[in-house]
């Protein structure tokens, strides 16, 4: 264990209190004596049981009637006798238990005490530790999908097979050290074999970052074009609310406008902005300025055409700076009439003809084919193994990546361990096999209490 053997019994409410259920959860040596002392119903490991919470001392005043259900160590969630409670969810109730658990010596749980000391005993890894943080903060499924891959092991797994390559490889690489003459040669040609196959490995890891990240923090998509060209009535079409201001005076949308939504499974982090023109009020063009800014770092732009008018040069020369993450959208398609094949044609002559597209906030005309367009700009795709998604990871990856790569440049038997060994360090932060107490503390500073 890494830190001081931990000895006293914590516990905090897992549920938030006002709701019909509130569920309070202990681990510790005495939770089995406290359980038997508070509550009436029978005590058997791993079943729900009913009975009463009552008071210890007398009179003797029952609580809550409740559901309660004992997990004797090592099996449990943290590997130490744990007990949780089902009650009511009574602000009444909970305040009275928490203060008969302190009473009797219990003490309240710190944020992400109990996963902590589920690392601590070995029930998890920090890769798994993480992943039942982004567990717990996925929008959609394929967030909740990899953050599940992850707490059931699949990247401390794909880790794991690393680490054993690189540890063989150090062996060898000490013992040929130790017998220069009969091994040296021999040893040197197989070592970097294995480290070319394990950078390999690791530039597999870190690509699959940007995928995983966007699963983990939803894909930046930002809605940009002139005033009154429909951003603001996109952005509520697509989300189905009002979020955003609709009116026909241009200009009516002078900041920012965050929404977050699912498209096929992958979060969205909708953003609707000031309209792009030449202008001398200081105010739009601050906003002006912060649209373009939300574009340069967006995973996709949505780039917006009044239907009923003709592109105007500002708009066409914007269309030069366009990348390859660039949707064209031409709206209002349901009053537009003969005019759409004339923008269209305008447009044709800068832009991909399978990026552009005819709609209609008002009717809805072709926003599903724009929805299957930004789920194809933005999907993370199939992975062949488990993503990275978090920025931790990622950074480690990245440094026992480029301790392989000077391990393969060493130009001695001991230079090429030293990196080796970095290497595995570096790896080892990632699962937690060498990681300091201040990593591991930051990583449970940001749970809630009762995680």
């Amino acid at each position: 264990m890494r830190y001081s053997d931990v000895k006293d019994t914590i516990f905090a409410l897992s549920t938030p209190v006002g709701g019909a259920i509130s569920i309070l959860r202990a681990s510790g040596s005495e939770c089995y004596s406290v359980l038997k002392a508070i509550f009436s119903g029978r005590i058997a490991p791993r079943m729900l049981n009913y009975g009463k919470i009552h008071t210890v001392s007398a009179p003797v005043r029952d609580l809550d009637n409740a559901m309660a259900v004992y997990f004797p160590a090592p099996n449990s969630y943290t590997g130490e006798d744990m007990f949780e409670l089902n009650l009511h969810g009574s602000y009444a109730v909970a305040r009275e238990i928490t203060e008969l658990l302190e009473n009797l010596g219990l003490r309240l749980a710190d944020p992400g005490e109990f996963t902590k000391r589920a690392f601590l005993n070995g029930k998890m890894d920090l890769v798994q530790a993480d992943a039942v943080m982004d567990l717990i903060n996925s929008d959609t499924d394929r967030s909740a999908d990899a953050a599940l891959d992850q707490l059931n092991g699949g990247l401390s797994g794909r880790i794991a097979v690393i680490e054993e390559k690189l540890i063989a490889s150090a062996s060898e690489l000490a013992a040929a050290m130790d017998y220069p003459d009969e091994m040296e040669d021999e040893v040197l040609s197989d070592s970097e074999a294995v480290l070319r196959v394990c950078v390999r490995e690791l530039e597999k890891l870190i690509s699959s970052g940007k995928k995983g990240r966007i699963l983990r923090e939803g894909a930046k998509v930002v809605i940009i074009g002139r005033p009154n060209a429909g951003k603001s009535s996109l952005m509520n079409a697509l989300t189905g609310t009002n979020r955003a201001i609709v009116t026909d005076i241009a200009g009516t949308t002078r900041d920012t406008i965050e929404e977050k939504l699912d498209i096929a499974g992958c979060p969205v982090r909708l953003i609707d902005t000031a309209g792009l023109h030449e202008s001398s009020d200081t105010v739009e063009r601050m906003g002006i300025e912060r649209a373009r800014h939300e574009a340069e770092t967006a995973e996709l732009v949505i780039k917006m055409f009044d239907g009923t008018e003709i592109p105007s040069s500002y708009e066409i020369a914007e269309l030069g700076s366009d990348g390859t993450n660039t949707l064209y959208a031409v709206n209002k398609s349901d009053i537009c009439g003969e005019n759409i094949e004339k923008v269209k044609n305008t447009l044709l002559k800068f832009v991909p003809e399978e990026r552009l597209l005819v709609i209609s906030c008002e009717t809805g005309e072709g926003l599903g084919k724009l929805t299957e367009k930004i789920a194809e700009s933005i999907s993370s795709g199939e992975s062949s193994g488990a993503l990275v998604t978090n920025e931790r990871h990622i950074c480690c990856l990245m440094k026992a990546k480029k301790e392989l790569e000077d391990a393969l440049a060493a130009p001695t038997t001991d230079l090429k361990a030293l990196a080796l060994g970095s290497a595995l360090e570096f790896l080892g932060e990632i699962t937690g096999r060498t990681a300091g107490e201040e990593v591991i503390d930051g990583i449970f500073s940001r749970f809630c209490v009762g995680k």
